[in-house]
């Protein structure tokens, strides 16, 4: 049923709860799991760029991808028993468009993604990532709650 899955991770506690379910799905399924960071530098870019050379700043973000490929290693690589096909991707970019991007690339058949529970009015004011993916994506999103989050009304 699904022969590719892109998880989606910030590496959030809420990314880390849908990954047992994406985990899960592609050892029921025998599908390949991609799993995709997109690094928001611009954030680096536009804050550091005053204080330091061009150097330093891609020293930064060289160690910041050093960093990120450690936690990946660590909560989610480590954790795949018997799966055997999977892909690790970092993306530089905005979250929302490179996850569509990267669905409709590797034309996967499955997207699933932790969601934060932001408030209606959070979700109006910044928008929500799993939001925009549900809307623009071209195959189905799972998006997974952590347990205990409640929902309130607005």
């Amino acid at each position: 049923m699904f022969k590719k899955i892109l998880f989606c991770t910030d590496f959030s506690e809420d990314a880390h709860w849908a990954f047992t379910y994406a985990l899960n799905l592609a050892e029921t399924y025998r599908s390949k799991l991609i799993i995709l960071h997109v690094i928001e530098f611009r954030h680096y870019d536009e804050l550091l760029s005053f204080h330091l050379s061009s150097e330093e700043l891609e020293e930064l973000k060289n160690s910041k991808k050093k960093e990120l490929e450690k936690e990946m290693e660590t909560n989610y690589i480590q954790k795949m028993r018997s799966l055997m096909e999977y892909q690790v991707l970092f993306i530089e970019g905005e979250p929302f468009f490179e996850i569509i991007q990267t669905a409709k690339k590797e034309a996967v058949d499955l997207i699933v993604m932790g969601t934060h529970g932001r408030t209606a009015l959070d979700t109006i004011i910044f928008g929500s990532t799993a939001d925009k993916v549900v809307r623009k994506s071209p195959c189905p999103v799972l998006t997974i709650r952590l347990p205990g989050r409640q929902f309130i009304m607005p």
